[in-house]
């Protein structure tokens, strides 16, 4: 730890036995950022939140452009953040429709959805390409403890209706380091946690059982450095520093849980260690741990696969026990189609909550969500056609205060999608003449 006349350097940790704590931006960190030239300034964080098996577009667009009002329905749990939120409307992913290459409209809307790239299956090997957010963490991910993270729900071979490893691996992941090489998401959240917090150790299942049934919070092993902390912190960090341990407290409280849960309702299912049977849950124990990671700036680059395309989960805490994407398929039967709303707005009700939690955490005189730009959307639009055109997509926060948001941007049609992908790359740092088959940066989305 260094604490040189109560000033912290801004990559402080707290330390204990196999466990490494990093610190939210407190008060005390400013002359650090000062003595760099850059006081106080916050780091800007990427992220990229999918939805399979496209949405109810009729339930997505409103019927204006402009300052946003009214929400449509699928929108309406987003009403609380509608001045931190930008939707973007004529998006298209061309190399989403169909080609002679065997991967399937799903495999191919999710591979190529951040690097667009056609996807190619060979006899021998699978085909992407190099996705944005890879391109973002090989620069600015020099400056964090890990490059990127790849967080999800849902993995198809678990959900046993996934056909061949090489649609898995389409439909399976967003992030792509090559274009043979996807890098597959964290689905539990004790692997999640363990990887934020832990020392690297792999543990067996015996050993896991074992260190659960005499488990201490990591917050016992930090207790010496967290105490010495405290006493060189104003009131207004031990504030902050006590809220942030809390939430991490909390954190490992329901990682505990959802594993006790699990042991209660089949101790022989074969189910990755610690993972909610309950959805929301599931989703809210994951953004929390994002959260965390932003906060200690531990990672600027995210991708969060909420289930992989093609999904056939049932959300049977709606009442609706169908396959979602059999629904998606709905022939225009009205029954069918509100299932499928109710299905999108569920996850929209989800990702709400998130930005919550972000725009509560304060970073100076501004929120973490304001030092955020978070993209919302899915690979299809409608998911009955499988059409890849006017793809839904809501930017949340401003990126650090560089995007103008509150609004509806309607693009003229078939923009790129990757047009978007390159103003985002553009804010990160990373400039780039094209990307995929975008050729500029999307038009319209600045505060100039």
């Amino acid at each position: 730890m260094m604490i040189t006349r109560r000033s912290l350097a801004r990559r402080t940790f707290l330390r204990g036995l196999g466990t490494t704590i990093a610190l939210p931006f407190l008060d005390a960190m400013v002359p650090a950022f000062a003595s760099s030239g850059l006081p106080g300034k916050k780091p800007v964080r990427m992220a990229f939140v999918y939805v399979p098996n496209g949405i109810m577009m009729d339930g997505w667009n409103p019927d204006y452009e402009g300052k946003l009002g009214e929400l449509p329905r699928i929108l309406k749990p987003l009403e609380a953040h509608k001045q931190d939120i930008t939707l973007i409307g004529n998006l298209t992913h061309n190399t989403g429709r169909a080609l002679l290459d065997g991967a399937g409209d799903h495999g191919r809307c999710s591979g190529s959805y951040l690097t667009g790239i056609q996807v190619k299956k060979t006899l021998v090997d699978i085909k992407a390409g190099v996705s944005c957010d890879q391109l973002v963490a090989n620069e600015v991910g020099k400056a964090t403890r890990f490059p990127s993270l790849e967080v999800g729900l849902e993995d198809a071979r678990q959900a046993g209706d996934c056909d061949s490893g090489y649609s898995c691996a389409y439909t399976n992941n967003l992030a792509w380091r090559s274009e043979t090489q996807p890098l597959p998401p964290i689905l539990d959240p004790r692997a999640l946690f363990e990887r934020l917090f832990g020392d690297g150790t792999v543990l067996s299942p015996e050993a896991r059982v074992a260190q659960a049934a005499e488990r201490r919070s990591i917050l016992d092993f930090v207790m010496g450095d967290t105490q010495k902390l405290k006493s060189d912190l104003g009131p207004t960090d031990r504030r902050k520093l006590d809220e942030y341990l809390s939430s991490v407290r909390e954190i490992e409280r329901q990682i505990e849980k959802a594993s006790s849960d699990n042991a209660q309702i089949d101790p022989k299912m074969d189910k990755p260690y610690g993972v909610p049977a309950d959805f929301a849950e599931h989703f809210r124990l994951m953004t929390d741990m994002v959260t965390v990671a932003f906060q200690a700036d531990l990672t600027r680059v995210l991708t969060f696969l909420v289930t992989r395309e093609g999904s056939s989960r049932a959300y049977r805490e709606l009442g609706i026990p169908d396959g979602h994407h059999p629904l998606t398929h709905h022939q225009g039967k009205p029954e069918l189609m509100e299932k499928v709303r109710r299905i999108n707005e569920y996850h929209a009700a989800q990702f709400s909550g998130w930005l919550t939690k972000l725009k509560s955490i304060k970073e100076g005189d501004s929120s973490l969500l304001d030092n955020c730009m978070i993209m919302y959307g899915a690979g299809l639009s409608d998911g009955n056609r499988h059409t890849h055109e006017d793809l839904p997509t809501l930017l949340a926060g401003s990126g650090g205060n560089h995007f103008k948001t509150g609004r509806r941007i309607v693009c003229r049609r078939e923009t790129p999608m990757c047009n978007l992908f390159m103003t985002m790359m553009d804010r990160m740092g990373v400039k780039t003449e094209h990307f995929g088959d975008g050729t500029r940066p999307l038009e319209g989305l600045d505060l100039s």
